[in-house]
């Protein structure tokens, strides 16, 4: 299995343990979970709310990504930990 670092609190985990957000190359959407077509700068978030508020808080996500996150995001994210 490969590991990935959460870009929130840092702590090393599984690539599946972890959201994956990516910034995708082609038309610049940023997208969660995508699948293995998607190419881009990725970005990793623990699933529980504080790695996603402080994410958000901070701007970590744009930072990391090095583009603009859109608002709904943060929405798309907490869907994402409720479903899983």
């Amino acid at each position: 299995m490969t590991e990935r670092r959460c870009v929130s609190c840092w702590q090393v985990k599984e690539r599946d343990d972890l959201i994956k957000i990516t910034s995708n190359s082609t038309n610049g959407n940023v997208v969660v979970n995508p699948n293995s077509l998607t190419f881009g700068r990725s970005a990793y978030l623990c699933y529980n709310e504080a790695c996603i508020e402080m994410a958000f808080k901070k701007n970590k996500l744009a930072k990391h990504l090095k583009t603009s996150i859109p608002n709904e995001l943060k929405g798309q994210l907490l869907d994402e930990l409720r479903n899983n």
